[in-house]
């Protein structure tokens, strides 16, 4: 069983998420970071669905009441055992009665922590994810507090010393970082000239950024085609009447803006996307902190492809390193 003894700033339960209810406005949920989460289970034997919990810019205070291995992969947030330094990772052994706290973050902003059997909260729609906004999932649809209790599952300790080689470690590099994307129906709304200066400027991530969306600020705000507004839409140029919003799709309220949409999103609304970030560069995101400054990059289907192909390389190979 797992204590908290402090939760950090907002520390969930977290697994791989829960497809196949979007159409009913149930987000995917899950971990923003999945390789991170993924291969933080492998590292400690469990499947790479069991879940975890993801912790941000902040680690919680866990007190150990019975033995683990336990790993932590994603943002540089130092984990300590009884205050003493551990690596990320790397699988570690937790005894009895010790207790795991984190160092200041150094890089990223979500640290997956995983430990053998999984957490063992109740399944709600196919997963154990939290879904705050909706208090769905997790333990009891909310953000652990202090005093909160956590069962683990039943697993097999895998040894500690195993680690992720440094370049299997995946996460936002170069500055300004670069997030490929696919234009969208709607690029056809905006003119020419702004979908060039889109791709063109440098944006910033805003404060607003969470499980939900994140929003970009710092480049030119949008020119639209002119058009007369239909029925049903709002009046603002970046309204329309209605639509579904994919995973990591881009709005623009106002034209000024862009937000993608992350695990937690709403399925749709009615404000026009101006494109979508490719599957392979959503974990990056999680990843960003305030301020870290970003570019769009255009990308075609086929490049979106590769890209997913080659990031699930990259967990076949930390699979087969620790096998």
């Amino acid at each position: 069983m797992l204590e908290i003894k402090a939760p950090g700033l907002a520390t969930t339960v977290q697994d791989l998420g829960r497809p196949g209810y979007y159409h009913l406005g149930i987000p995917l949920s899950g971990a923003m970071d999945q390789l991170a989460l993924t291969a933080a289970n492998l590292l400690v034997g469990n499947d790479a669905n069991a879940a975890g919990l993801e912790a941000v810019f902040m680690g919680p205070e866990i007190r150990f009441t019975e033995n683990a291995t336990v790993a932590v992969c994603g943002a540089d947030l130092p984990p300590k055992l009884d205050g003493e330094p551990q690596p990320i990772w790397t699988s570690f052994a937790v005894k009895a009665g010790q207790t795991l706290s984190f160092d200041y973050l150094k890089q990223g902003a979500r640290a997956y922590i995983a430990v053998t059997g999984g957490i063992d909260v109740p399944v709600r729609l196919g997963s154990r994810s939290t879904y705050a906004l909706g208090a769905l999932g997790g333990h009891e649809g909310r953000p652990l507090q202090a005093g909160d209790t956590l069962k683990l599952g039943q697993g097999r300790p895998a040894a500690a010393g195993r680690s992720v080689p440094e370049a299997l470690r995946r996460g936002p590099t170069g500055s300004p970082v670069e997030l490929r994307m696919l234009p969208g129906l709607y690029w056809h709304r905006i003119t020419e000239a702004a979908g060039q200066q889109f791709f063109a400027d440098t944006w910033k991530v805003a404060n607003e950024a969470d499980r939900i969306g994140y929003r970009f600020k710092g480049g030119a705000p949008l020119e639209f085609v002119p058009r007369e507004q239909p029925f049903g839409a709002g009046s603002d140029p970046s309204n329309i009447v209605d639509a579904c919003y994919p995973y990591g799709s881009i709005q623009v309220p106002g034209g000024t803006e862009p937000i993608v949409l992350h695990r937690d999103a709403v399925s749709g609304g009615g404000y026009m996307m101006v494109g979508t970030v490719i599957s392979a560069d959503m974990d990056l995101i999680g990843q960003l902190q305030p301020n870290t400054p970003v570019r769009f990059v255009e990308v075609d289907m086929a490049a979106a492809l590769d890209a997913r192909h080659e990031r699930a390389a990259i967990l076949d190979q930390i699979r087969q390193h620790l096998s």
